[in-house]
């Protein structure tokens, strides 16, 4: 759908948003260094600082809290050369289990070891190298290598697809884990310890920002961009792994890899929007440039689409992320039941427990409304359905 003017500098694309979130769309927009305007996406709903899907084009600064403390989370899908007919038949609780003993699940839960793959030392080298080169201080993570490859909890999940023509696709949502969250819990509060140090009014204390031209700002954006990688590489060793037990589940040598796709939606890279070169922070949002793919996942129980960008420039090259919460965890443990979570996952395998009614279907806004509202955003290659489910609690 066209988009909607919300405010001062501020267009809409989602057709069903709460007033917070409009709030907190405003207040950032409200920013003297935003150019030419913030986008707001379809699955946008409120967050910390800024509202989870809001793009945010900056002069000369960054909000540090507007990229997150997830920094780097996003999707990465595989296409498969199997069919539903190669895996009809198979046990998905077999595999699921392999998954989760390759996998390390939830937040704290780290590898014993590093050594069990050969494609993880390189992936561990190229970062040891990036922050040795860059004078990036990882004191506060001393167990960030062992974070790599796991999956991390809250909506973090690792799927088994099929898409519209019944093609096998290997799918899953991370981040940076701990290491990125510690990284951007420190330069939080370094913007807002300088923030007041300048005596600036901020209209919310997570709208500090970075200026260019202080030292502060350019460790900020070398931390960042390590993070960003961690974050890319993770859930390419995870992939790697979830091929791996694929494969040896499907009794075969490898898992036919035809495609990958591997995509943020929590970050801060510098792009040119309405005519000059800003930094663009997308929190909940992918890049949607003319012919660049993209995933977007719908919830555990619903459907997950791959795309391709239509470069939009009013909505600054970037469309939703997903299909965005529509009520927050305690509120749908107030709402619904364990029962109720079985009755929707019904023709899929997924991890069974109380801990995961929060996640239900129905806590999340509708797919596809999300997806009609990003038509102009958007256009969808494939459509994909899971039959097997992974949840990081």
């Amino acid at each position: 759908m066209p988009p909607k003017k919300a405010g001062s500098k501020l267009l809409n694309w989602a057709s069903h948003i709460e007033d917070n979130t409009l709030a907190q769309a405003r207040e950032t927009a409200s920013m003297p260094f935003v150019h030419p305007h913030v986008a707001l996406m379809p699955d946008a709903h409120s967050g910390m600082g800024s509202a989870v899907g809001t793009v945010i084009p900056t002069l000369g600064a960054v909000i540090p809290a507007a990229v997150g403390v997830d920094i780097g989370c996003g999707m990465i899908g595989v296409r498969t050369g199997f069919t539903k007919s190669d895996v009809q038949g198979g046990d998905l609780a077999v595999l699921r289990h392999a998954i989760e003993a390759s996998i390390p699940l939830s937040p704290g839960n780290y590898n014993i070891g590093v050594d069990e793959w050969d494609f993880t030392a390189p992936k561990l080298a190229e970062l040891e190298g990036l922050a040795a080169s860059n004078a990036v201080n990882l004191d506060h993570s001393p167990k960030w290598r062992e974070q790599l490859g796991s999956l991390g909890g809250g909506n973090h999940f690792v799927e088994l697809c099929l898409d519209e023509t019944d093609q096998v696709w290997l799918f899953l949502h991370s981040g940076s884990r701990g290491v990125g969250n510690k990284i951007a819990q420190k330069h939080i509060k370094v913007a807002q310890r300088l923030c007041s140090q300048w005596w600036i009014d901020l209209p919310n204390k997570d709208l500090a920002y970075l200026p260019e031209g202080v030292p502060e700002f350019g460790r900020y954006i070398t931390d960042l961009k390590w993070a960003q990688r961690f974050a890319f590489l993770n859930r390419a060793e995870m992939m790697d792994r979830f091929g791996a037990v694929f494969a040896k589940w499907m009794g075969t040598e490898d898992h036919r890899e035809l495609e990958r796709i591997n995509c943020h939606h929590n970050y801060t890279v510098k792009e040119k929007h309405g005519k000059k070169d800003v930094w663009l922070t997308r929190k909940g949002a992918v890049d949607a440039h003319e012919g660049v793919k993209a995933i977007i996942p719908g919830s555990m129980g619903t459907r997950s689409y791959v795309v391709v960008g239509k470069g939009s420039a009013a909505g600054l090259c970037s469309a939703p992320h997903g299909a965005g919460r529509r009520f927050s965890r305690t509120e749908a443990r107030k709402r619904y039941t364990l029962d109720d979570l079985r009755t929707r996952m019904v023709g899929i395998e997924f991890r069974d427990g109380e801990e995961f009614v929060d996640e239900i279907p129905d806590a999340y806004k509708d797919i596809d409304v999300v997806m009609a509202d990003a038509v102009d955003l958007v256009s969808i290659e494939h459509e994909l359905r899971q039959i097997l489910n992974v949840k990081g609690t």
